[in-house]
């Protein structure tokens, strides 16, 4: 990627109206996206079929005419879509190229078992491969998953010192890390691990030289991340949807200025493959819609 092009999708991220969509469920949880969208298991026999449909399914939001920079400012990725084309373009230039949409690029490899009220991230082995093979495909950043269950005090530590381990190694591949300590909706105790977060947030941003993103649980209290988002190390900060409705995810979002959103089935919520394409962009622009207008706050 030239610098030109970099810095015009870093401004985008910086001071764009809209919002990123989450358009990056991997091989665990592609059945679910599927079968949410009107495809039964049954309709595909392997791996590569179900990968396949799963393209389909992305590229069909993708080229939709609802579908622009105007109101989606970035999309993240799953690796297979990164390596997959759109149109006769790579996935990310055609994003940037043809809707100007910032491209990202799901790094995890899914989460560790449960210990101390969190699940870290699973090793990631070869990911310095993988983090130039985003570069050459001309990807702006990454995004990095791991949960809070509880408020355990080592655990999201534990959590938020591989977040940002991870965020310098990205940072040091030329690209823009999404962090995403997502706290559970059903945590039990779900403020006292959003109080614990921040804490430890703000600890390691003092021993940071860059910007980094994050994408946050919508929190209890309103307006909580403020300090985040106003942040001189913080570029943005996006909130993930995390099994709320989208009217609920919505009204969560349109009450914590400067957060804007990152929504998977929040976003998808009611699209099915049975649909017609005028059916399909319909639904889909009235969701991209009120998504949009809640990150404007």
């Amino acid at each position: 990627m030239d610098s030109a092009t970099n810095s015009a999708m870093r401004e985008k991220m910086r001071t764009g109206h809209g919002f990123i969509a989450a358009l990056d469920q991997s091989g665990g949880s592609s059945p679910k996206a599927l079968k949410l969208y009107g495809v039964e298991e049954s309709e595909y026999s392997n791996d590569s079929e179900m990968f396949d449909l799963i393209h389909e399914m992305r590229t069909r939001i993708i080229t939709s005419p609802s579908f622009t920079g105007d109101r989606v400012i970035g999309t993240i990725l799953f690796e297979q879509t990164m390596d997959r084309d759109i149109e006769g373009k790579g996935s990310a230039d055609y994003l940037w190229q043809v809707k100007q949409v910032v491209p990202f690029l799901k790094i995890d490899k899914g989460l560790a078992d449960e210990a101390d009220g969190v699940q870290v991230m699973k090793p990631m082995p070869g990911l310095d491969e993988l983090l130039a093979r985003g570069r050459d495909k001309n990807v702006f950043g990454t995004k990095e998953r791991s949960v809070i269950k509880s408020a355990n005090e080592g655990g999201i530590e534990s959590i938020v010192a591989q977040q940002f381990e991870v965020g310098r190694q990205v940072l040091g591949a030329g690209l823009m890390p999404i962090l995403e300590p997502e706290v559970d909706i059903k945590a039990p105790d779900k403020q006292k691990c959003e109080e614990l977060l921040k804490a430890s947030i703000l600890r390691h941003l003092e021993d940071l030289d860059e910007q980094v993103m994050f994408k946050l649980t919508l929190p209890s209290q309103d307006g909580f991340y403020t300090d985040l988002v106003k942040h001189p190390k913080v570029l943005r900060v996006v909130a993930l949807s995390g099994g709320y409705s989208r009217d609920e995810a919505d009204a969560k979002l349109a009450r914590n200025p400067g957060v804007i959103a990152s929504f998977t089935r929040a976003l998808t919520e009611g699209l099915t493959a049975q649909q017609s394409e005028a059916e399909f962009d319909e639904l889909l622009d009235s969701a991209i819609k009120s998504i949009y207008e809640a990150s404007l706050t």
